[in-house]
């Protein structure tokens, strides 16, 4: 008998799941857009998916297809990537909006939001500089560092604040 791992291998501690309208176009967003592998898929018994799992990465994303009736509950996903620009680039082609601009911030990271055709939000996200925690301390001080926070907070805000949360 094995001795089973809890989290099983593949899986980390934390797995999100995502509720969405089309599981299906979501997976196939998500594969265009991040070089998602489609890990599996189980049909509901109305043809709905009513279980399916991508890997992004090393990490592992479960979904399904939302029942009649249920209210729309977007996810929210941060997504690290080698290059935020090509990312979003890529999201952006693979059918996204945009919903910030990759910006450099003063922690050290570049970082820019898609929002899918089915209204998740993704922060794309490349570390492109370790910062030490003098330095860290000293940068929020520089005007055009806060103003590249703001942009990234407002930006976002615009987002969550738009009637229609679909593109």
């Amino acid at each position: 008998m094995s001795n089973p791992t809890s989290p099983p291998p593949g899986y980390g501690t934390v797995t999100p799941w995502v509720i969405s309208r089309d599981s299906a176009r979501l997976i196939d967003f998500a594969r265009a857009a991040f070089g998602a592998e489609e890990l599996g898929r189980v049909p509901g018994p109305d043809r709905s998916i009513g279980h399916a799992e991508i890997r992004i990465g090393d990490s592992v994303v479960m979904m399904f297809d939302a029942r009649e009736g249920w209210p729309d509950t977007p996810a929210y996903l941060r997504l690290y990537v080698p290059d935020a620009d090509a990312a979003h680039r890529q999201a952006l082609a693979a059918g996204a909006t945009s919903v910030t601009e990759v910006t450099g911030l003063f922690f050290g990271d570049r970082v820019g939001r898609v929002r899918d055709p089915l209204g998740n939000i993704w922060w794309l996200q490349a570390h492109v500089e370790d910062v030490d925690p003098a330095e860290l301390a000293r940068r929020p001080q520089d005007p055009a560092a806060m103003e590249a926070l703001t942009y990234v907070e407002s930006s976002f805000d615009t987002a969550m604040r738009a009637a229609d949360r679909r593109p």
